[in-house]
């Protein structure tokens, strides 16, 4: 190990770590990327006595102007760091597994460049103070009931059903404004049906759907990449490939008519826009100025239209996709219009990976494991880990009918 790498400062090796785990060009994107830079950050001000309780005051050096570097380094910095995150910051216990997770991980990469002898993050003494698994399974994860799909998708479709039949029996004298507020309403219920559906009954990730703003590659399916007839839709998927998912019967019907409604002058828009208004403002105006209109031109513009989206679509102004964060936006309010229950420690509302998990739990159950990871594009060995308790349940349905069978009936099952 040389001097250098010795008395080089932590942060110096942060940007082409995360270069390396990033995706996308030049690896500037990814959540992964994201969640990494902050947990490093974190541990470089724990390092250099930012962080941690009063008498903490770092590691190495005594002089407090030194940044922390490779040479302070071994395997009991790594153990007071997992101290600090199971006890000073009263993190989850799954919570703390993953952030020390993120410096085990950036350890490792060190020690294949040359900055550390060993991976000192990884030795059992490093990680003794980290809390044990806290048990949580993946029949714990929130999953959509059937009643809560039919509940909610029956909402949503009246709602959509209501919003489009006042738009298009508007009397033909009606107040141009007043026409383009129905139309608008009408969207944006067809828009939160579709986009229901869509979780609810195709198993897609929601990132491979809509737009990642930390991952360029993610900018959110376009109608061009959807084939109705066929039922069919190309998206980026997980294992970084772009790959076709299925549309089935329940889906086909809300995007054929949020399509028609929407009768966008190209497919190259987004299926599920952004009705951010703040966002579509900016984007209009900054387009319209580009054409070369003068701001008192551009503002008689927008006032034609009862909203920016409406003059979006009639310039054909392509705005971004729906984030993935605006899809729980959309859920959380759709799931307390519904007046739907829920019952789960972390989600308030039906969340987008529990309309995966819903519909996961459907096929297991339905056609096994094998036809279940097809649909979901994950390992059969996975499908089988994640719904575990399925079977279990079955085994134990069996073993009751055995005994049953074996015993005759002796062992009574009363309270």
């Amino acid at each position: 190990m040389s001097k250098r790498t010795q008395s080089a400062p932590l942060d110096e090796t942060f940007e082409r770590y995360l270069q390396d785990k990033g995706k996308g060009r030049g690896g500037e994107g990814g959540n992964y990327r994201r969640n990494a830079a902050r947990e490093l950050e974190r541990f470089r001000e724990w390092a250099a006595g930012e962080r941690g309780d009063d008498s903490w005051t770092g590691i190495g050096s005594d002089d407090v102007d030194r940044e922390p570097t490779f040479a302070a380094l071994d395997e009991q910095v790594f153990r007071e760091y997992a101290r600090h995150l199971a006890g000073d910051r009263g993190l989850k216990q799954n919570t703390v597994q993953t952030y020390y997770a993120y410096i085990s991980a950036w350890c490792g990469w060190c020690v294949n460049e040359g900055y550390l002898e060993a991976h000192y993050a990884q030795r059992a003494s490093a990680t003794a103070p980290l809390p044990e698994d806290d048990g949580r399974k993946p029949g714990d994860q929130q999953a959509w009931t059937p009643e809560q799909r039919h509940v909610l998708s029956r909402y949503v479709d009246e709602e959509a059903r209501t919003a489009i039949e006042q738009f298009t029996g508007l009397p033909d004298d009606v107040d141009h404004l007043e026409r383009e507020r129905a139309r608008y309403a009408a969207l944006r219920a067809a828009r939160d049906r579709a986009l229901v559906c869509i979780l609810a009954y195709t198993a897609v990730r929601v990132g491979e759907l809509l737009r990642d703003p930390d991952d360029p590659r993610r900018r959110g399916v376009r109608w061009e990449e959807i084939d109705l007839e066929d039922g069919s839709m190309h998206v980026y998927r997980k294992k970084q490939q772009w790959d076709s998912a299925s549309l089935p019967d329940p889906v086909i019907s809300p995007l054929r008519n949020y399509k028609r409604l929407l009768d966008l002058p190209t497919e190259r828009w987004p299926v599920f826009p952004t009705f951010d208004q703040r966002t579509l403002a900016t984007l209009v105006s900054e387009e319209l100025a580009d054409q070369g209109l003068k701001p008192a031109e551009i503002d008689d513009q927008r006032s034609t239209y009862a909203r920016d989206l409406l003059l979006a679509i009639d310039e054909d102004i392509q705005p971004p996709s729906l984030t993935t964060d605006g899809a729980r936006t959309v859920l959380r309010r759709v799931t307390a219009d519904a007046d739907i229950d829920i019952d789960h420690p972390k989600h308030e509302y039906l969340a987008p990976h529990g309309g995966r998990r819903g519909m996961g739990e459907v096929l297991v159950r339905a056609f096994g494991y094998t036809v279940a990871a097809r649909y979901l594009d994950n390992s059969e060995e996975m499908v089988r880990e994640r719904y575990s308790h399925i079977e279990a349940g079955e085994l134990g349905d069996i073993a009751a009918e055995a005994l049953e069978q074996v015993d005759g009936g002796l062992i009574s099952t009363d309270e």
